[in-house]
Parts: C-alpha cells; structure tokens; sequence
C-alpha cells in the first residue's frame, strides 16, 4: 500500500484527519475539497496549433499527485510525469524537498502534441482547475515554498505566453485577488521517485486523494468537456 502523503504543515494534517473524521463516504460527494473552478478566457496570446515534434510544459500548482492527475487526462497530452523544479539535482528527493528549504516546488513535466493542445490551453486549465494562482506558498491544506504555484517556461515563446496570460488574467479580474504565480526559466526538472507517479489513479480512494484530487477532475471534466479524455496516459520515463 502506498505510504500517506507526509505533511509539511499542522494544518494539512489536521485538514485531512478532519476531513476523514467527518465520515469515510464524505469523499463522495461531488466537488467536495477542491476549489470550485474559474471559468477563465482563453490566452490572448498563444501559439497556434500545428503539426510538429511533441512539446513539453513544467508547471507547479500545489502537490503533485493532483496536478498529474489532471493533466493525464487532458486530449493531446502524451506523457506527465512528477517531478521537482526549481533547486538543485542533489536535492531532488521528496523528504528533502518537503523541509521547504530547497528552493524546488512541487511540479509536472507535462509532454504534449502541439496540433492538439497549445501551451495557452494548458495554463488555461492550470490556472482554472487545477489550482488557486493567487495562493502563495501554499495550495488548499498544503503550505510551503514547496507547493508554490510557478511556471517554469523553457523558451522565450512560453515565457511570453505565460506572462501574457497572467497579465491578461489580472486586467481582467479573473480572480478575487491578485495571481502570484511566478514565471522562471527551467533550470532542471528531476522525476520524483516512482511511487509518485500515477499516484492518483493507483491511489483512488486514499483519503487525500479522495477528498482534494478526485475532485479537481471532476471539475476538469465538467468545466473543458472538449478537452476532457476519459482514458488518462500513464506515466513513462
């Protein structure tokens, strides 16, 4: 069995066993735990889809099991796999990296066939269901540097999109608050160790995942239904 997500926080610890002690069939009830969705308008500025070599994304958004998840389930995506970003190879490993004192967030390494999806359209989804951008530091029950929300662009064209998009999201009030996402160039993205990958669909009923994951697909499906693959890819290195 899969060990319980360890916690960097009191409050994500009391959060969960909370939410457990609230009754175990809870979890079922639709949306429960997530942050319900924005609908947000798409990019202004992106590329256009066209045929070519398969793309890559590394986006973070809180903890990883949720945002793969996500994203594995999106049409034209090939490959998403869990990793860190942000800080150095040597301390690329989970318990590490939950201290908070390495400088990596949380993040995904999302693979993708730019003729079907645009990199605008996986911020879109990003910013709309995946997580809160105007969160900082911190994700639902999950606080530290750690579980930031970033991008992390690796050309100066995803650099432009994404600062775009952001820009435009504010000018716009798009959210209640301000977004803090932060946009940095990729220095190296380090996969986590396997049984991070695929947590969410190994893991269905694992409480964590139940009550603050599960939902953020239903939320997906329901908020990009033309987006939305019901068979997620499974990861590969």
């Amino acid at each position: 069995m899969m060990p319980f997500k360890k916690f960097a926080a009191p409050l994500r610890l009391a959060a969960l066993f909370g939410a457990v002690a609230a009754g175990v069939l809870l979890w079922r009830a639709p949306l429960f735990g997530a942050e319900a969705p924005v609908v947000i308008a798409p990019p202004a500025v992106d590329n256009p889809k066209s045929a070519g070599p398969m793309q890559t994304a590394v986006l973070s958004g809180g903890c990883f099991w949720g945002v793969q998840g996500v994203f594995q389930h999106v049409r034209g995506v090939k490959n998403v796999i869990s990793g860190y970003a942000g800080g150095e190879r040597a301390t690329a490993q989970y318990e590490t990296v939950s201290s908070g004192t390495t400088g990596h967030a949380e993040s995904v390494q999302i693979t993708f066939d730019p003729a079907v999806i645009s990199y605008g359209q996986l911020l879109q989804i990003a910013f709309s269901v995946v997580h809160d951008p105007t969160q900082l530091n911190r994700q639902g029950p999950d606080a530290g540097t750690q579980y930031r929300s970033e991008i992390f662009y690796g050309d100066d064209n995803q650099k432009r999109i994404a600062q775009a998009y952001i820009s435009q999201l504010d000018q716009s009030h798009a959210f209640a608050r301000p977004i803090v996402t932060r946009v940095d160039p990729l220095k190296g993205f380090y996969p986590a160790e396997r049984y991070h990958q695929d947590y969410l669909i190994n893991n269905p009923t694992q409480p964590y995942i139940a009550i603050y994951d599960i939902p953020k697909i239903q939320n997906f499906r329901q908020t990009f239904p033309e987006l939305y693959s019901g068979q997620p890819v499974l990861a590969h290195n």
